[in-house]
């Protein structure tokens, strides 16, 4: 399988090393043989049909600042946006990964390398959550008249299953509610103003210290990057996806109420402990209004929401089966990098993609 992989930042570069070091036990598995055709990052790309050694890959973005500088298969050092596109749908590959940073602010990058890959009849995954909280119905809907596959499970929970586990429990049962910490930089200041008694200041200082939150921290404390992975889990259990009682609204971030935690302070969180409570920024997702939200929300101490520092939780209401509850990490190059092999395997194994 010929994979185009665009973006090669921590993720993109995760996937690289992974395709290569477990090479001979995918094909074992599954006997899927993936190689890297083209890799494609901000000032760059380099193209192979033989396939490209990622140590080469790596060297030429080190020493030379793009991938675009690897000798022989090197093109250029400068890509728009526009000419990814059309190297997206000129190339002969089979899948495109789109793993370029989430910008709500600026999408069309993304959204064309998408589009492209759609156009040109060749499967995707995205990793970019910021195509899909924007226009995940489009996209879906693009992909299913061009007959090829669409995945993007690391966009909510990075290398844990969210989305693989919503679906599942929807095809026996109906999701009632989703609550969930979607956001580990929010998770981790809230966390430290509960166990250190940090200020909502102090705790943020020390998440960017950390490298949990950047240094224009807005998307996360705003409750943005939650809204988005919300909009994306929405659209997966709400979009008449299958499931048992899933109907067929396709959310967007035009639907969903979004508050951040600039306003938690330390008497909110006392206030909460002393009922035997914390404080977590929870998306939640009401499937029988339809009513979608991120907001800070108090949930029982020691309970399944109450996870520490840097991690995701979700909780599924189910009808029949009550409450199931899924803890893991939610970002991360590694971890996405899991997701992005998963979903590649995931094609590989539909039926007539390789028949």
């Amino acid at each position: 399988m010929r994979v185009v992989l665009v973006g090669y930042g921590s993720v993109g570069r995760a996937f690289a090393r992974m395709l290569a070091d477990r090479a001979h036990g995918l094909y074992s598995a599954t006997g899927l043989s993936p190689r890297l055709v083209c890799v494609v990052d901000s000032r760059g790309a380099a193209v192979s049909p033989g396939g490209l050694d990622v140590e080469a890959l790596n060297n030429a973005k080190d020493v030379g600042g793009s991938v675009g500088t690897l000798a022989k298969f090197g093109m250029g050092s400068v890509l728009g946006s526009t000419d990814v596109s059309a190297l997206i749908r000129d190339i002969a590959a089979d899948v495109v990964v789109e793993s370029t940073p989430s910008a709500l602010k600026n999408p069309g990058p993304a959204l064309a390398n998408l589009k492209a890959a759609f156009s040109s009849r060749k499967h995707a995954i995205s990793v970019n959550k910021a195509p899909l909280a924007l226009a995940m119905p489009a996209l879906l809907e693009l992909a299913r008249y061009n007959r090829v596959e669409f995945r993007y499970s690391g966009t909510v929970g990075a290398g844990t299953p969210v989305l693989d586990t919503a679906r599942k429990l929807a095809q026996g049962d109906r999701i009632t509610r989703v609550r969930a910490i979607l956001n580990g930089t929010t998770n981790y200041i809230l966390w430290r103003m509960r166990e250190a008694g940090a200020s909502y200041e102090d705790a943020l200082a020390e998440a960017q210290k950390l490298g949990f939150a950047e240094s224009d921290p807005s998307t996360d404390v705003d409750g943005v990057d939650t809204a988005t992975k919300v909009v994306i889990l929405a659209n997966t259990i709400l979009g008449g996806g299958g499931g048992v009682g899933i109907g067929t609204l396709r959310p967007t971030m035009s639907d969903i109420s979004i508050t951040g935690i600039r306003a938690v302070d330390r008497g909110q969180i006392e206030r909460a402990t002393g009922r035997g409570h914390v404080v977590k920024l929870i998306g939640e997702i009401d499937t029988m209004t339809r009513r979608l939200s991120v907001s800070p929300q108090e949930v029982p101490a020691a309970g399944p929401l109450d996870v520490p520092r840097a991690l995701n939780a979700v909780q599924f209401t189910l009808e029949s089966a009550g409450e199931v509850s899924l803890i893991g990490r939610g970002a991360g190059g590694p971890e996405t990098a899991t997701a992005i092999i998963r979903d590649l395997v995931d094609i590989w194994n539909t039926p007539g993609v390789h028949e």
